[in-house]
C-alpha cells in the first residue's frame, strides 16, 4: 500500500517532519511518500493563504506523475479536501477530521491546540461543516506561528502543553494537535497532561490504511463526482513549473479529472 501525504505549504523541512510521523505510524508494508506544492505560501495562517494553498495542492495533484492508494492532506482546518475527492479515485483523508474522529473514540469531549488564535474560527468552521463541532470542548491557540514551531522545540512543547491544559480545564478529555507542523510531539504532550493526545497525521494514516484495506473509496454518486471536462485558463500551473518544461506563458488547458494513475 502506498499513501501520499501532502503538506499544504511549501516548507520542505515541515514536509520532512510530517513524513517522519506518517512513516512511524504506518504498518509494515505501507509506503509513505510526502511532498508539497510547487508554489504557494510557506505557511498557512488564515483564509487567504488557505485558499491559495488549496489551489496549489490541487494543481500539484493534477500533475503528479505517481500512483498511490490513498491521499492524506496534512493541513489542519484548511480547505481543498473536497476538491481532491472529486479529482482522485482513491480515498482522501485530512488530518482535521481524522484527529477529531479518533479523539471521539477515546473520550466524550475533545480539545484542539493550534497555532495562532486567528486559526481558531477557521478550525471551528471546518469541524462544524464536518458535523464534529458538538463534541469539541475547546479550540485553543498557542500564539506561535506555523514556522515558529520549528525554531525552539522545547519552547514549542511547553507552549502547547500550556494551551492543552486550558482545553482540559474547559472539559476536553482528549487533545488533538491542530497543525501538521506539530507532528511527532504527541508523546511529550501526553506525558505532561495525563490524557490521550492525537496527532492528526498519524490518525489519518491509520484511517487511510483501514479504508484501503476494506476496499473502499470516495463515493462519486453525487457530491464528489469527478469535475466536468472544461477549459481552465493557465491551469494546471505546475505542469509549466516542472523541470524540463518549455518556458513561456501557460496556455488554457482542457482539463478532465485524473486519477490515482497520474
Amino acid at each position: 500500500m502506498r499513501i501520499l501525504v501532502m503538506n499544504p505549504n511549501t516548507t520542505a523541512s515541515m514536509t520532512a517532519s510530517i513524513r517522519a510521523t506518517a512513516t512511524a505510524a504506518a504498518a509494515p508494508g505501507t509506503e509513505i511518500i510526502a511532498t508539497e506544492p510547487l508554489w504557494g505560501p510557506e505557511s498557512i495562517e488564515g483564509h487567504f493563504e488557505g485558499y491559495l494553498s488549496a489551489a496549489a495542492v490541487l494543481d500539484r495533484l493534477a500533475t503528479l506523475d505517481l500512483a498511490f492508494d490513498a491521499l492524506v492532506m496534512a493541513g489542519f482546518g484548511e480547505p481543498g479536501r473536497e476538491g481532491a475527492q472529486e479529482l482522485l479515485d482513491v480515498p482522501v483523508l485530512d488530518i482535521t477530521e481524522s484527529a477529531a474522529q479518533m479523539a471521539m473514540m477515546l473520550g466524550h469531549a475533545y480539545g484542539i491546540v493550534t497555532t495562532l488564535d486567528r486559526a481558531v474560527p477557521q478550525i471551528q468552521d471546518r469541524l462544524l461543516t464536518a458535523g464534529l463541532l458538538q463534541r469539541c470542548a475547546a479550540v485553543r491557540g498557542t500564539g506561535l506561528g506555523v514556522l515558529e514551531l520549528e525554531e525552539d522545540a522545547e519552547r514549542t512543547v511547553e507552549v502547547i502543553i500550556g494551551a492543552a491544559r486550558d482545553a482540559v480545564r474547559a472539559g476536553a478529555e482528549v487533545i488533538c494537535l491542530g497543525c501538521g507542523g506539530m507532528a511527532g510531539l504527541q508523546e511529550k504532550v501526553a506525558a505532561a497532561l495525563g490524557v490521550p493526545v492525537v496527532d492528526g497525521v498519524a490518525a489519518a494514516v491509520k484511517f487511510a490504511e483501514a479504508v484501503v484495506g476494506l476496499g473502499l473509496t470516495t463515493s462519486t454518486g453525487r457530491s464528489f463526482a469527478p469535475p466536468r471536462p472544461k477549459v481552465i485558463g493557465s491551469w494546471p500551473l505546475s505542469a509549466h513549473l516542472s523541470p524540463g518544461r518549455a518556458q513561456g506563458s501557460p496556455r488554457p488547458t482542457e482539463f478532465s479529472a485524473q486519477t490515482s494513475g497520474i
